[in-house]
């Protein structure tokens, strides 16, 4: 029986050319795999991120000297139901708590320089309605049109009663959890209204100087 020249591994010699193509093919697809494995979890990730986020909006009238308003009291909407007395203290409790650091100080008296008030949605859509006394209802910022609070949003307005009106208006969706347990309700409160009054009060718009 013939024996191999020594040196020789076998009869049929290996196509090495093709061998590395294959391979550099395959390693080819796993990234492509990776990849899009990895761009599918970015989407998911961003799309957990946006069902997450928070809409808060603010608005305030115009030419409104805020820097005079150092006190503030509680009001209450006529006709707008409230939720249960203990989300009702968490709320006010969150609101209290970011306007001291603002300097503004809570107050019973008649003759405070804000009347604080809140809307909010628990269960089903409810219409905002503005404050007022004697069957009359305080104007400003266009609250001749009504507008609609969704599920969880809370509308939080501040009133001048000097000029009885609203001075100030803020909304924030996604506030109010009556699933939640009383700990992490307090604390969702407390973000939402540290970003609802992050930029509160308004700065005064710097006037352009003319050539």
């Amino acid at each position: 029986m013939p024996t191999l020249p020594y040196g020789s591994h076998s009869l049929f010699p290996i196509n090495t050319t093709q061998y590395d193509t294959n391979e550099a093919n395959m390693s080819k697809q796993r990234m492509r795999a990776l990849a899009l494995l990895a761009l599918v979890a970015s989407f998911c990730v961003i799309a957990t991120i946006l069902s997450n986020a928070q809409d808060v909006r603010t608005n305030y009238m115009p030419g409104t000297d805020f820097s005079k308003y150092k006190s503030y009291r509680w009001g209450a909407i006529e006709g707008g139901a409230h939720p249960n007395q203990i989300l009702d203290a968490e709320i006010r409790s969150a609101v209290d708590s970011q306007l001291a650091t603002k300097g503004l100080s809570r107050t019973d008296s008649e003759k405070s320089d804000l009347v604080v008030t809140y809307q909010t949605a628990v269960d089903k859509e409810k219409q905002w309605n503005s404050f007022g006394g004697g069957g009359l209802r305080w104007g400003g910022m266009g609250t001749a049109t009504s507008s609609v609070i969704t599920v969880g949003t809370i509308v939080l307005d501040f009133y001048d009663p000097a000029a009885k009106e609203l001075v100030w208006q803020g909304h924030a969706a996604k506030a109010v959890d009556t699933n939640s347990n009383q700990e992490k309700s307090q604390k969702n409160l407390d973000k939402t209204m540290r970003k609802l009054l992050k930029d509160f009060p308004p700065k005064k718009k710097l006037a352009l100087a003319r050539p």
